[in-house]
C-alpha cells in the first residue's frame, strides 16, 4: 500500500501506571491483559526510569551512529542478532529495505566481539548496560502479569528470559531512520520501516518526542499467519512513555488469545503534519533463553525451544519475503509485456 493511500482510524491506545505495583499487581494484571487481547499495543507510565535517563540513553545512541560508517563496521551485524547495520533489513511487505541504520545489544556471550570499543565511544558499553538492566526490571513486572493471567506461575516466564544466563537472547536495539528532503516526493512503496510484527516476548519502544511516524493495524488471529487489517493508527510520541507491544513468541504462548499487531514507521508524506528529520527509537525486545520450553496453557501448538521458535519465526518471515520477491518479479513482467505489446 502507497504511503499516501493509507486509511486511517482512531483507536484508543491503552495508558498503565505501573505505580505501587506490588500493592495494585491485579489491577495492572487485568489492564494488561485487556490491552493485549484486543489492541496488542499499550502504553506504561510511572514505570521508574526517569526522563533524563531516556534522554542520556538517546544522546549516547546519536553518538554512537554519529561515528563514520568504517568505524561503525567493526562491530557488524551477525545472524547472532548483535552488531550494526545499515539499509540490510528487508520486510516481506515491502520487499525493500527499511530506511535505517541499527546497532543491536545483547547480554550474553554473543556480545564479545561487539561492543564498540570504549576509545571510539568512552562509557558506552557502561551506559547502555544500565539502561538495559532498568527496562529489564521493567520486562519482568509486565511478565509476572503475563504470567498470572495465562494461569501460570508469577516467575514462569522471567525465568524464560533469564538474562543472567549465557544464552540469554534478549536484545536491545538502537535504532536510526534517516531523515527525508521534503522537496522530493516520497516513492511509492517507501517506509522508514515497513508492516511487521515482533518475533520476540513483549518489545518495549522508547521514543522521541515530536519525532511521530509509528503506527499500527490489528488483523492477526493466529501466529501462523500473516494476517493484517487495512486501517492505521498514528502513535504520537510522549515524554517518558514506554510503547509496548505483545509479540509473535507471547501470541503462541497464549494460544493465540494475545495479539502480535503489525506495525510500521510511516514515511513522512505531508510537510504540514509529518517530521521529516532524523528519527531515533530504541526497542528492548524479550527473547527467551535458548533451552526453554514453549507451550500454551491449551497446547494449541507443539513444544518448541525457545531456539526453535526463533529459527521457526525466520523460516516464517524468509518464505514470506521469497513470496513478496517473486510477486514483484511478476509484477514487473506483466509491465514490461504490457508497454512491449502497446
Amino acid at each position: 500500500m502507497a504511503p499516501n493511500s493509507t486509511k486511517y482510524a482512531d483507536r484508543a491506545i491503552p495508558r498503565i501506571s505501573l505505580h505501587d505495583f506490588e500493592y495494585r499487581i491485579d489491577e495492572i494484571t487485568q489492564q494488561l491483559v485487556q490491552a493485549a487481547e484486543n489492541e496488542g499495543f499499550f502504553c506504561i507510565i510511572n514505570h521508574g526510569i526517569s526522563i533524563p535517563a531516556i534522554e542520556n540513553m538517546f544522546s549516547t545512541s546519536a553518538n554512537f551512529f554519529a561515528l563514520p560508517d568504517n568505524i561503525k563496521a567493526t562491530v557488524p551485524w551477525s545472524p547472532k542478532n548483535v552488531g550494526w547495520e545499515k539499509n540490510a533489513q528487508v520486510r516481506p511487505s515491502t520487499g525493500t529495505p527499511d530506511m535505517k541504520e541499527s546497532y543491536q545489544i545483547q547480554w550474553g556471550s554473543n556480545m564479545a566481539s561487539s561492543w564498540m570499543s570504549s576509545e571510539q565511544l568512552p562509557e558506552f558499553k557502561e551506559t547502555a548496560l544500565a539502561f538495559m538492566r532498568q527496562t529489564q526490571s521493567i520486562s519482568e513486572r509486565l511478565m509476572t502479569c503475563f504470567a498470572r493471567g495465562l494461569g501460570f506461575a508469577n516467575d514462569f516466564f522471567v525465568k524464560a528470559h533469564d538474562v543472567s544466563r549465557p544464552n540469554s537472547q534478549t536484545c536491545f536495539r538502537l535504532l536510526h531512520y534517516f531523515p527525508v528532503d521534503p522537496a522530493d516526493p516520497v516513492p511509492e512503496g517507501y517506509f522508514r520501516a515497513g508492516a511487521h510484527t515482533d518475533w520476540a516476548f513483549l518489545t518495549l519502544l522508547f521514543q522521541n518526542a515530536g519525532q511521530s511516524g509509528l503506527e499500527i493495524c490489528p488483523g492477526r488471529e493466529a501466529v501462523t499467519s500473516f494476517g493484517i487489517g487495512d486501517t492505521w493508527t498514528k502513535i504520537e510520541p510522549a515524554p517518558g512513555e514506554i510503547v509496548c507491544n505483545i509479540g509473535d513468541l507471547l501470541m503462541s504462548w497464549s494460544d493465540d488469545r494475545f495479539k502480535s499487531t503489525f506495525h510500521r514507521v510511516k514515511a513522512p508524506t505531508d510537510p504540514n503534519t509529518d517530521y521529516y528529520g532524523p528519527r531515533f527509537s530504541m526497542a528492548y525486545f524479550n527473547q527467551p533463553c535458548t533451552d526453554c520450553l514453549i507451550q500454551g496453557p491449551r497446547k494449541k501448538y507443539p513444544e518448541v525451544t525457545g531456539e526453535q521458535f526463533t529459527r521457526n519465526a525466520m523460516a516464517r518471515n524468509f518464505a514470506a519475503l521469497q513470496a513478496k520477491k517473486e510477486a514483484l518479479q511478476k509484477m514487473v513482467v506483466s509491465q514490461t509485456t504490457t508497454e512491449i505489446a502497446i
